[in-house]
């Protein structure tokens, strides 16, 4: 049986199930069903792309009113949601949102581009799209962090070495609380993401909000030689 909500907002149900004839059929009746926001303060598309029903997509971004920087009650576009979901390599749905123009740098409430949340999702291919289509990595939010701080906590060391290419991304840069993208790789324990930010010219005497060293941050004994004898024999002080 169909909750109220969904009988209130039939469009955005059709694209939550991946109902493509329903969605037709409801589109064909009254076009405007497309700009009309739920409760939730989303539009059919984004509840389209959030459950990954390309057709549905495709119906959606072929009618007229489509915007494709149309943002729900949390500041989220078509593109920074099919950004954040784990997809395999090629994603066709973010293809089609950047072929329709969507904006690349738009920003959350919580400052955050597309390429924060893929970045937090480890979504490798996604990330390059993003650069490749001049999504900045220059972008902080509004805890002051970039994409590569959270490449850094998350231990991923391509994204790591994709935001830094060609200096797309400030290495040394610092949160609200001092952190730099090495901060966050020790503290976490990644040691792998450590080295490869090390190597690439992170500085080893930046000290966060509470004075400490990166290094500092190292969670246990283990952790903390691993990288100071990879460090070493990079010949890196720390």
């Amino acid at each position: 049986m169909a909750s109220q909500a969904d009988a209130k907002f039939p469009l955005h149900e059709a694209a939550r199930e991946g109902k493509l004839s329903v969605a037709e059929s409801l589109l064909n009746a009254n076009p405007k069903l497309a700009t009309t926001k739920d409760d939730d303060d989303r539009l059919p598309i984004h509840w389209a792309v959030a459950y990954n029903h390309l057709p549905i997509v495709e119906l959606l971004v072929s009618t007229r009113s489509f915007d494709p920087d149309v943002e729900d009650g949390s500041g989220w576009t078509p593109l920074m949601i099919a950004s954040s979901l784990k997809n395999a390599e090629g994603d066709p749905i973010l293809d089609l949102l950047l072929r329709k123009g969507a904006e690349v740098n738009t920003k959350s409430v919580t400052g955050q581009n597309a390429l924060h949340f893929a970045t937090s999702k480890s979504n490798l291919s996604t990330v390059r799209t993003l650069l490749n289509n001049k999504c900045s990595a220059r972008v902080k939010d509004k805890r002051g962090q970039l994409a590569l701080h959270r490449a850094a906590a998350i231990g991923s060391t391509p994204i790591i070495q994709l935001l830094l290419k060609e200096g797309r991304s400030p290495i040394n840069a610092t949160d609200i609380d001092g952190l730099t993208a090495l901060h966050h790789a020790i503290s976490e324990g990644h040691g792998d993401a450590a080295l490869t930010l090390l190597k690439a010219g992170a500085e080893t005497d930046k000290r966060d909000g509470e004075g400490k060293l990166a290094i500092d941050l190292a969670p246990d004994v283990k952790v903390r030689q691993y990288i100071l004898l990879a460090a070493e024999r990079e010949g890196i002080d720390l």
